[in-house]
């Protein structure tokens, strides 16, 4: 159970801002929208920068669902996870991925996973090492920076994935902290 109770998923007003939220969604609600709505204004922005990072990027939607499903297993967002394990697999990733992603431990453990030694290419392991990075500890370090620059078209495609990393880890912790569950 949230920490508050959900707004009724049948919420209509502000039409302005639960019309396009709803389009985003196809035409529903999520659990994750019923919270965000008792700040209608909070809700405006969020569906705005989340259309934007989800739908309006240049970065492969493979990374950036790689990056998502990472950034929610470091910060424990079972949410998160479910609701974009099966958006990677759509965009190219394998279920031996998505499993070895789920061997990734928490922010906060003792313990450290070994991305090397998961089913990633080089480009997805430096992928998943600046995202364990920005998560765990913020600061990236010179040589993880390197490869990812290096693993990726341009730099415009480098600033959007640092921005997936932070915009998830908002998500992520907004989900955690309502102890928002799965639906």
């Amino acid at each position: 159970m949230p920490r508050i109770p959900f707004k009724a998923k049948n919420i209509a007003e502000p039409k302005d801002i639960v019309d396009p939220i709803r389009a985003r969604r196809g035409g529903t609600l999520l659990d994750l929208d019923c919270m965000l709505l008792y700040s209608p204004r909070f809700a405006k922005g969020w569906n705005a920068l989340l259309g934007a990072v989800r739908s309006e990027l240049s970065l492969a939607p493979k990374l950036r669902e790689l990056a998502i499903c990472a950034v929610a297993k470091l910060n424990d967002a079972e949410y998160e996870f479910s609701q974009h394990a099966p958006e990677f697999l759509k965009a190219g990733g394998t279920e031996e991925q998505v499993a070895a992603l789920s061997e990734l431990l928490p922010s906060g453990t003792s313990e450290t996973s070994t991305i090397d030694g998961a089913p990633f290419d080089a480009a997805e392991r430096a992928v998943l090492r600046l995202t364990s990075e920005m998560t765990r500890q913020v600061k990236v370090d010179d040589a993880t920076f390197s490869a990812v620059r290096a693993a990726l078209p341009d730099d415009s495609q480098l600033v959007e994935l640092v921005g997936v990393i932070a915009t998830y880890n908002l998500v992520s912790r907004f989900l955690v902290a309502f102890e928002i569950e799965p639906e």
